[in-house]
């Protein structure tokens, strides 16, 4: 079977071409904050309209559809909007994903199993505790440096700190999957399918929002702070 045909898209292009191409781009284009109702406008103009660096958003965009990376367009204007990206990520996933998750979870858990229920329901939850604090120490330590490297500011701490100690954060959410795939029983198969769709959607987002940093931001940020030192 040929491999399918990734398409690389520009500035002039549609938007609605590229949700087109890949209905998983939503999901970035809400953590863009680009609201519906593009019509036929590009994703120049929705990039303009919406205070958006399109270079930014193209870089993201285009290493979604193909986990491939345009050089020539990584600035540091780029590297602010990724910082910002990761950062709507964050809320995205702690404010929406994770509770929508668990509300879904709750509904779906068979009454039968009240025994391992609560075990399910303190698994997921500290799960999202352990993302949390994943997230809080990008937001208080990572991002700011990032920031104050690109304003010129010296600081002793390096992206290789944070590179070194980079855990991968599906890990365990895939554990959870795992478990209900193979031996949960129930009387609503529909709504713990619905579930397992969320947490399969999630896993990827939660690993593509991993890669996005050590596969941009990080050799991004090492060839500022090499370019700092000259």
């Amino acid at each position: 079977m040929p491999n399918k045909f990734t398409p690389h898209f520009e500035a002039t292009d549609s938007m609605a071409d590229l949700v087109r191409a890949d209905y998983n781009i939503l999901p970035l284009l809400s953590r863009f904050s680009i609201p519906l109702g593009f019509g036929n406008d590009t994703i120049g103009e929705i990039c303009s309209k919406n205070d958006i660096d399109a270079d930014t958003f193209l870089l993201i965009a285009n290493f979604t559809l193909s986990n491939g990376i345009d050089h020539s367009i990584v600035t540091p204007v780029a590297a602010l909007g990724i910082v910002d990206f990761l950062h709507n990520s964050h809320d995205y996933f702690i404010s929406y994903k994770f509770p929508h998750i668990r509300s879904n979870l709750l509904n779906a858990l068979d009454a039968n199993h009240s025994d391992i229920n609560p075990a399910i329901i303190a698994y997921f939850d500290d799960y999202v505790n352990q993302v949390k604090l994943h997230f809080e120490y990008e937001e208080t330590t990572v991002f700011p440096y990032i920031r104050r490297l690109l304003s010129g500011e010296k600081s002793d701490y390096k992206i290789d700190i944070f590179r070194k100690n980079h855990d991968e954060i599906g890990e365990k959410l895939s554990d959870l999957k795992n478990v209900i795939l193979k031996y949960y029983t129930t009387s609503k198969p529909n709504l713990m399918y619905d579930v397992l769709v969320d947490i399969f959607n999630c896993e990827d987002d939660l690993d593509q929002h991993n890669d996005i940093e050590n596969d941009i931001l990080v050799p991004l940020i090492e060839s500022f702070e090499k370019s700092d030192k000259k």
